[in-house]
């Protein structure tokens, strides 16, 4: 039988919580210790998973903990590399359970222990990242025994204080999330960027967040004929540093439909979001001569109400928005401030017009101790009204209303009356956030043009005016 060992650090020091037990996703099980449960310092992993002496059943156990893994087409390639069913949950898990979102470790039996360290990203790997698809990121995770959640191509990554980037390996912490650009979405990037930076100005809690534009010079990119298919891109560029680092670049213009041909490094750019569970603050520990930081536990919504990834998005009667409400009334340390704060949010996303913010993309902090639990910063934030392809349709219902077009004002009303909200106080927040909007969008527009991204401009008219 299968057993994988879980962990979860507390003020800088990992201990033993509990293990899953079971040959497969239907038969697994997860147990907290005697040891962990009988000792001062017990703590649940999560809302979901009380603490008790029983096992919870394979369906509550996968909820958990396959919250931890990446989703998408950067699962499936991840477990195609390793010839695993990209079901296999529990064989994912142990592949890349040493460093997941929060302060969750998971271990096999046949865990191979890797001294931590962080590793130099030379300026090669980060174009390859950038230009290679979900396709590097794959086997970077599986490198550094890394697991962020999520469908796109993503690494987590240490940051120094001079701007240096470090691959972590083993379970050295990361301090940031880079993301690849999506190449189904133009400007996808610069897109989340605008509206964190928008939502940052109009009050809205953010982690601090940058675009890198990955450094190409080490390789050789032909230079070719504008393409109206920008999803031929990474066929322009011979990606092979080893061949290619001491020859000259030229120019390369791509072309978009209905945008001006622009060189292909502007393109070919990073996200980077800093991570919220990770703290600099009281860690005395270094790793590759680097400061070490503490990891703090956090679980998305989805993983606090027990709702699978598979049902992140609302059905008909899920009410997913009032659970959201009702779990913050009950555990928050700040249940007053914190719903005021995730009402704000999902105004913001409607605002935006992300009809993506599903519940796995609010989550709960934790802190060093396990003892209480706030709303976490807003995060994963794009306009996707912009892209005619995408849906319409909400994540979840505002007032009964699904239809992104269709909500409105009165939704809210109706949202706040069903959740049992101060109608006067939280209107009031609606229309105050509402006023900022638009200054606060033009605002981060201008200052990402300043910064060379101009796209960022016509992006931010194209959310006015399909509002």
């Amino acid at each position: 039988m299968r057993r994988l060992d879980v962990s979860i650090e507390m003020e800088g020091r990992q201990r033993e919580v509990g293990c899953i037990t079971g040959d497969t996703e239907f038969n697994a099980e997860f147990r907290y210790s005697e040891d962990y449960l009988d000792s001062p310092f017990a703590r649940p992993i999560s809302l979901s998973l009380p603490l008790r002496a029983e096992a919870y059943n394979y369906e509550q156990t996968r909820i958990f903990f396959e919250g931890l893994l990446p989703e998408g087409f950067l699962r499936r390639t991840v477990a195609e590399n390793n010839r695993t069913d990209q079901s296999d949950y529990l064989s994912l898990l142990e592949m890349l359970g040493a460093e997941c979102l929060g302060a969750i470790q998971i271990k096999g039996a046949d865990y191979e222990l890797i001294e931590p360290e962080y590793r130099p990203l030379p300026p090669d790997l980060m174009f390859r990242l950038a230009s290679e698809g979900a396709t590097t990121s794959a086997d970077l995770v599986v490198e550094s025994h890394l697991s962020l959640t999520g469908a796109s191509g993503k690494i987590g990554a240490y940051r120094d204080e001079d701007g240096n980037w470090y691959l972590p390996v083993g379970s050295a912490p990361s301090t940031y999330i880079i993301k690849q650009s999506h190449i189904r979405y133009d400007h996808i990037v610069q897109n989340e960027q605008l509206a964190l930076q928008t939502a940052r100005i109009a009050g809205i809690s953010v982690p601090e967040s940058s675009i890198i534009e990955a450094d190409h010079s080490a390789l050789n990119v032909s230079a070719a004929p504008e393409s109206t298919d920008h999803q031929d891109r990474s066929a322009e560029i011979d990606a092979n540093p080893a061949e290619n680092s001491s020859q000259a670049l030229r120019p390369v213009t791509v072309s978009y439909p209905g945008r001006s041909s622009r060189p292909i490094s502007t393109e070919i750019v990073l996200f980077a979001t800093e991570r919220y569970d990770r703290t600099l603050e009281g860690s005395v520990r270094t790793l590759s001569g680097l400061p070490c930081p503490l990891r703090l536990h956090q679980e998305d919504f989805g993983q606090a109400l027990g709702i699978a990834p598979s049902n992140k998005y609302e059905k008909a009667g899920d009410q997913h928005m009032k659970k959201m409400f009702d779990l913050l009334r009950r555990y928050s340390a700040s249940p007053i401030e914190d719903q005021m704060k995730l009402w704000d949010m999902i105004v913001f996303h409607w605002l935006i017009g992300n009809t993506d913010g599903h519940i796995k993309n609010f989550s709960l902090i934790y802190d060093r101790h396990l003892s209480s639990v706030r709303l976490a910063p807003a995060y994963d934030i794009i306009s996707t009204i912009v892209y005619d392809t995408h849906s319409t349709d909400m994540a979840f219902s505002i007032g009964g209303e699904i239809d992104w077009r269709k909500v409105d004002r009165n939704s809210f009303v109706r949202a706040a009356e069903e959740i049992k909200l101060s109608r006067k106080i939280f209107m009031d927040r609606f229309d105050a956030l509402a006023a900022r909007f638009k200054p606060a969008l033009m605002q981060a527009a201008e200052e990402m043009k300043a910064a060379g991204f101009e796209e960022a401009g016509d992006l931010a008219r194209d959310i006015l005016s399909r509002r």
